[in-house]
């Protein structure tokens, strides 16, 4: 799928770029094409690498990854990237479940053979394509297995259905390559002819400079990402009227960023439900929707896409062509996950009259900061060892901006001499073993957690009491709940 993509986008789009760097510097399709031949043809002489070599790519989301990413392909190769912002022990985890061939790291030299191409392979749809991560239920790397099957499903959906070639429009990168919102939907890319614009890091004010030079029809990313767009002091100074649609995904969008989004862009908005297991693609809201639909929903099943909630667990099921095939080397979960060819989902939804799906809660303690998943056990069992924590436990609170925070509910160790964590001491405590979307921002001290009647932690108890404080703490703000 990958390899017959670039190759008719060179020559469909040729000299048009492909991409654009972060420093400005753009790359074309037919430079692209031609790079990633040359890449393939070095990684096959120099490292051996074939059809079904495991290969991480531990490097920045700039176009050295989709170069590699591409000439992987183009030897059938199984590709799965490395998020840059895990910390290293986090890092070691996702390489170990892999278990990878090669490891190309950002200092890897990248072997090139000058004009040499590789023998096409020979068409199969059930070939693994990439490995895209994702975290279970306590933070432990899951692997979702996609296949060029699943790839073209997922090109067909977010195509209407249609065998689509070019668009020409640029776009902005606002996630990381690794995510499954790039390593499932980059042939979706190539085919539309799009311009990729990277960014270094995602900056709010950059991202409006970048949407006015480029005169880009579309904007997308998580809520968050919106709305500090919105945030910018200067907003108004920017030329926007080039944004004809906003499209998010990675968690719900508050009704009041979907509302000023808008109107100050004076765009179309759709939010878009999907996951890392459902190759990226699940329900979405009408651009021309009501505000019922838009600002409270999730919308209704894209083109190819089946959903239902089990009558006896309220958790919404989800089925379509587009869906992970499994998880990697690991089939104990994906049989608890995928059951009579349905996933899982893990939210609690219903579906009203109208065919909209409505996200009521989850079936785990996980929550969505800013698009990233956290899972609340994960981080307690890296503060618990801090020597000033007798016991914590991490919930979300409410959050404008990131859609949900963690917040550290802790109980000090005893002892005259020692003193409360601070905030700041337990967010550089963590930070050697956690990603920094990972860490709390916000502290509560305690004398006790709740505890239900079989002196378990209460979560939703803590929860409701957590969220019950109504004025979000500023970081290195302490409250105390008694």
């Amino acid at each position: 799928m990958l390899p017959e993509s670039i190759r008719g986008a060179a020559r469909r789009f040729g000299e048009r770029p492909a991409i654009v760097d972060a420093a400005g510097t753009p790359v074309t399709y037919r430079e692209l094409d031609r790079l990633s031949d040359e890449l393939a043809a070095g990684l096959l002489q120099r490292h051996g690498v074939h059809e079904g070599t495991v290969v991480a790519l531990a490097l920045p989301s700039d176009p050295s990854y989709v170069a590699v990413y591409l000439a992987l392909a183009k030897l059938g190769a199984i590709t799965a990237g490395i998020n840059p912002r895990l910390a290293p022990a986090e890092a070691d985890r996702v390489v170990a479940k892999l278990a990878p061939d090669l490891v190309i790291h950002g200092t890897t030299p990248l072997p090139r053979v000058r004009d040499a191409a590789p023998a096409p392979l020979p068409p199969n749809p059930d070939r693994v394509t990439a490995v895209v991560f994702t975290s279970g239920t306590t933070g432990e790397p899951k692997g979702a297995v996609f296949t060029d099957r699943e790839l073209a499903a997922i090109t067909t959906i977010d195509a209407g259905g249609l065998d689509r070639w070019d668009g020409g429009s640029p776009m902005l990168a606002s996630t990381q390559f690794c995510h499954v919102g790039f390593m499932t939907k980059l042939p979706w890319y190539l085919r539309l002819g799009s311009t990729l614009v990277l960014q270094e890091r995602w900056r709010p004010r950059d991202t409006l400079a970048l949407v006015e030079r480029h005169r880009m029809p579309s904007i997308g990313g998580v809520a968050a990402q919106i709305a500090l767009l919105l945030r910018v002091e200067d907003f108004d100074r920017f030329d926007v009227s080039s944004v004809q649609t906003i499209v998010v995904g990675g968690g719900s969008s508050p009704p009041e960023v979907v509302r000023e989004a808008r109107r100050r862009f004076g765009a179309a908005y759709s939010t878009r439900y999907s996951s890392t297991e459902s190759g990226g693609v699940g329900t979405a809201t009408a651009f021309d929707a009501s505000d019922e639909e838009a600002l409270n929903t999730a919308g209704r099943p894209r083109p190819g896409v089946e959903v239902r909630v089990d009558p006896d667990t309220g958790e919404l099921l989800l089925r379509s062509p587009a869906m992970m095939r499994g998880y990697w080397r690991d089939p104990e979960r994906t049989a608890a996950t995928i059951v009579d060819g349905w996933l899982h989902t893990g939210d609690l939804a219903e579906i009203d009259p109208s065919g909209c799906v409505r996200i009521v809660g989850r079936t785990t303690d996980m929550y969505i900061r800013g698009g990233y998943n956290v899972h609340p056990q994960e981080v307690e069992a890296v503060l618990v060892e801090h020597p000033a924590v007798a016991e914590v436990a991490v919930v979300p609170r409410p959050d404008p901006v990131l859609g949900e925070i963690g917040v550290a509910v802790v109980v000090p160790a005893p002892g005259a001499a020692r003193a409360a964590p601070s905030l700041e001491d337990l967010r550089a405590f963590a930070a050697r073993r956690l990603a920094a979307y990972k860490l709390p921002e916000a502290l509560e001290i305690v004398d006790a957690l709740p505890l239900t009647s079989m002196d378990k932690l209460d979560r939703r108890a803590l929860a409701e009491q957590v969220a019950s404080v109504t004025n979000s703490p500023k970081p290195g703000h302490r409250s105390s709940l008694r």
